[in-house]
């Protein structure tokens, strides 16, 4: 092969390169296994000084303990909030034992029961929820006082015929607070909440009194019922994040709907009703005549 004096440059230009990359030896990457050390992760460090003395990094650490606070004081109210529900229902229960015979003995016990619920669990949620911004926490605690509303109402209402109103509901509340810092407040939506509860428990209620001939007291339950109905009907579509309330609302119906019905059966159909015996009573008889032995 003939070069000519510029291609003989170009070759020893071309030939010097190759040797030097020949003579370079070639990097291998490790392989796992192989005891190679990975590259090491760059990391920001701060000097000691500048850490103790960073606003930024010290504002993180309180907010950070802010928040673990708060979610320890929501697993509390949480358990306060369900203690407060189960002792709510014992006193549901216990007034629905009501009849014209005991009357007086079941509204005593279930205001002991009750008594019992206010001093023990629910100044319980009062003490974990004075002095802090207790509005962020009300999911936590909305069903235990609902719940509380339910059945306070329910035993007002079998004692003295009248709803119990939300201010004095409240204010038997300002007795467990320290009255250096704002006291707990059961807000008007919990309060309309229990209260729409209230009306399928007065339904079994009135039911259960047609059912023992006490067909006064299920007419009067019936118009109790139906005004609860009627009012909150305007206030509930002004009502802000009541979407509970409106699926409330329909079983409120339902229940209103079910009290009409049994008294207006009982009120057609009176001459076919025949009321329960007093078990005192010798003179009944299912054929209308006197029993004699």
């Amino acid at each position: 092969m003939v070069f000519g004096l510029g291609d003989k440059q170009m070759y020893k230009c071309w030939a010097t390169k190759l040797s030097l990359m020949s003579s370079k030896p070639h990097r291998i990457p490790p392989f796992a296994g192989t005891g190679a050390v990975a590259k090491k992760s760059r990391h920001m460090t701060v000097s000691a000084a500048d850490s103790e003395h960073n606003p930024m990094r010290e504002a993180f650490s309180e907010y950070t303990s802010y928040l673990n606070n708060l979610n320890d004081k929501r697993e509390r109210v949480v358990k306060a909030s369900r203690d407060i529900t189960m002792n709510s229902k014992k006193v549901i229960f216990q007034v629905h034992r009501i009849s014209k015979h005991n009357k007086d003995a079941v509204i005593e016990q279930a205001e002991k029961d009750l008594s019992m619920v206010l001093n023990q669990h629910i100044s319980r949620l009062v003490k974990e929820l004075q002095g802090t911004d207790f509005w962020k926490l009300r999911h936590a605690y909305s069903p235990g006082v609902q719940e509380y509303v339910e059945a306070a109402t329910f035993c007002n209402f079998c004692k003295t015929g009248v709803l119990l109103d939300l201010n004095a509901i409240n204010a038997s509340l300002i007795s467990l607070s320290d009255p250096t810092v704002e006291p707990l407040k059961i807000n008007v939506l919990d309060y309309f909440l229990g209260v729409a509860d209230l009306t399928g428990e007065l339904m079994r209620l009135a039911i259960g009194r047609i059912s023992d001939g006490e067909l006064d007291f299920a007419i009067k339950i019936c118009m109790f019922v139906r005004e609860i109905y009627r009012e909150l009907m305007l206030i509930a579509p002004k009502m802000d994040n009541s979407s509970d309330m409106k699926t409330k609302m329909d079983t409120m119906l339902q229940s209103v709907m079910k009290i009409e019905n049994a008294c207006f059966s009982v009120h057609v159909r009176g001459s076919e009703y025949i009321p329960l015996r007093d078990p005192e009573d010798t003179t009944f008889s299912l054929l209308g005549v006197p029993n004699t032995e």
